[in-house]
């Protein structure tokens, strides 16, 4: 299933998003699914997420909708 060759952030970011698709999990713990499975270390899966600002997004936008971190969108008003 996983491709240990990838070389570029856009073809890691292509294995994620298929991962994403086939498991439902989200994009942070795509990428660490990612990293036991082709057995690599965190700090390499990391420098191909700063590679990707989509990737980065997406992880990003699961942490706040998950309340790991405090949202950064723009700001809300109260309706």
């Amino acid at each position: 299933m996983i491709d240990i060759a990838i070389k570029t952030p856009s073809q890691f970011v292509a294995e994620i998003e298929i991962i994403v698709k086939e498991t439902s999990m989200s994009y942070f713990d795509a990428c660490m699914y990612y990293a036991h499975q082709a057995n690599v270390e965190i700090e390499t899966v990391a420098s191909l997420i700063k590679g990707s600002q989509i990737l980065k997004a997406k992880i990003q936008a699961d942490a706040e909708r998950l309340h790991m971190i405090k949202g950064t969108s723009a700001a809300k008003l109260p309706i």
